[in-house]
């Protein structure tokens, strides 16, 4: 396991602030070092990526972690601009679907992108947490 002094780095896009606080808490008390940035919908992360994209693709992040249900720009809109942009050509951000929808057209759709690792079922807890970037070391091993 690669424990390196980086801090991993997560951005959470969801329009659900308390959600967000709430997923902030949870991915901090699982994982000590981690720098976590929220934007509440898909157009802001986005345009912040982009710029990350433009000044220093090394700084992308480590993690998304999406949700699919927000205004002005869904995560399925996100995930086509992302692919569009080529925002993260050398794949070094994991994506991952946060979402409390229970439709398995959802659950199917998100795994049909290749940019998507998994789906995870909100509300999220500090297991759920663990164990996705428990998975994320063994790919690196």
């Amino acid at each position: 396991m690669n424990y390196s002094s980086r801090p991993l780095s997560v951005l959470l896009v969801d329009d659900d602030e308390i959600n967000n606080f709430i997923s902030i808490k949870l991915i901090k008390k699982a994982l000590l070092n981690t720098e976590i940035m929220a934007c509440l919908n898909g157009k802001f992360a986005i345009d912040q990526l982009h710029e990350i994209q433009k000044k220093d693709p090394a700084k992308l992040p480590d993690y998304i972690l999406l949700d699919i249900n927000m205004p002005i720009m869904n995560g399925w809109e996100f995930l086509d601009e992302y692919k569009r942009l080529n925002i993260d050509p050398r794949g070094k951000t994991k994506i991952y679907i946060i979402s409390s929808s229970v439709f398995s057209n959802d659950i199917n759709k998100a795994r049909s992108y290749p940019l998507v690792k998994d789906f995870i079922s909100k509300p999220l807890n500090v297991d759920k947490i663990v164990e996705l970037f428990r998975v994320e070391d063994h790919d690196h091993a």
